[in-house]
């Protein structure tokens, strides 16, 4: 099944080839409602990593707001949406042009710019943000360093101000501090309609040119009453993952040492996790520390006896070595 997002980039794709972006966006059948809320688009110096994040009162907000690519920029494209902003000056930014550069140039074309609020940012944290005079109030941004916030259709006009504060006045990571912002725009009054949706895009400093690796997170809550902690939550579990996975690259390396290390800070964050459990008393198993493997199996197999019916099918597909005496010593616990 073509997903919406997938039907989206293939719409903004072909307006982009016939080269009719202009006619697009004068269409008549634009969108004539306020489909997002506040977001956020920031880049961490340190690191060089790219984020956007955003909560509307609209359902699946992830697909057309937040656009981001590694070594490019990040945009958060709303109001009265029109995602080709975000694939446009994605593809504007990799060709060179600054954001602010980037954004002028979509602005000048688009006749319908008044009800648009657009931010954008590059990998040289240059950054710009427009709200058009016809956005629905309160609307309004603020451009900071290596950061915008903007917001449109808000209770009260308070909510990028308290944005922007909690950006610059948090730790931690770029995570951290985009979900600090949005967390404080919610404490000012949020949308007036409300909260149903929400979203988050990270990706790396450190470009692979394999988008699939360099999106470290890409997040988002289609549809809930509380949006913005169902999103943390999946912050929490996606570093996990990445914890994981970053142990699975370290086995490959014969990196024991990496791999234990990064599992370990997997489990801290997602201790019941029964996937990550399993996968990292395998990993156990393979470096040859069956007795350190146990314990592990035995809280999964307590938990879930298909986990047991599964791990026999392990060994012909090579995933545990092919040693019925080990089998049985990991089944055993299982009793």
């Amino acid at each position: 099944m073509i997903t919406h997002l997938f039907r989206l980039a293939l719409l903004a794709n072909l307006i982009t080839s016939l080269g009719i972006f202009a006619q697009a966006q004068n269409a008549p059948d634009s969108p004539r409602r306020p489909v997002h809320t506040y977001s956020i688009v920031a880049r961490d110096p340190a690191t060089g990593e790219l984020g956007v994040a955003v909560q509307s009162h609209w359902f699946s907000v992830g697909p057309m707001v937040p656009w981001a690519e590694a070594g490019v920029g990040a945009i958060a494209t709303q109001s009265f949406v029109d995602p080709a902003y975000g694939h446009s000056g994605l593809a504007l930014m990799r060709s060179g042009r600054s954001a602010p550069d980037a954004l002028k140039e979509l602005l000048a074309q688009d006749s319908s710019r008044e009800v648009r609020q657009v931010a954008m940012i590059d990998a040289q944290g240059k950054v710009d943000a427009y709200t058009g005079s016809k956005c629905i109030q309160s609307a309004g941004d603020h451009v900071g360093t290596n950061y915008s916030v903007q917001a449109n259709l808000m209770l009260n006009d308070a909510i990028w101000p308290a944005m922007a504060h909690a950006f610059e006045n948090s730790n931690g990571d770029l995570a951290n501090r985009m979900l600090a912002a949005l967390d404080a725009a919610q404490v000012a009054g949020g949308d007036i309609r409300g909260s149903q949706s929400a979203a988050l895009i990270i990706v790396s400093g450190k470009p692979t040119g394999k988008q699939w690796v360099d999106r470290t997170f890409d997040l988002r809550v289609e549809d809930s009453p509380n949006p913005l902690p169902e999103l943390r939550r999946l912050v929490v579990l996606q570093r996990a993952y990445n914890h994981m996975n970053a142990g699975d690259l370290a086995v490959e390396n014969s990196d024991n040492k990496g791999a234990l290390r990064e599992y370990a800070m997997a489990s801290t964050l997602a201790p019941n996790n029964l996937e990550m459990l399993y996968w990292h008393a395998v990993a156990l198993v393979n470096m040859g520390r069956v007795d350190e493997s146990l314990p592990l199996f035995r809280q999964v197999f307590k938990e879930d006896q298909n986990w047991v019916k599964l791990t026999p099918h392990l060994l012909p597909a090579g995933v545990l070595p092919d040693d019925q005496s080990t089998l049985d010593r990991i089944l055993s616990v299982a009793n």
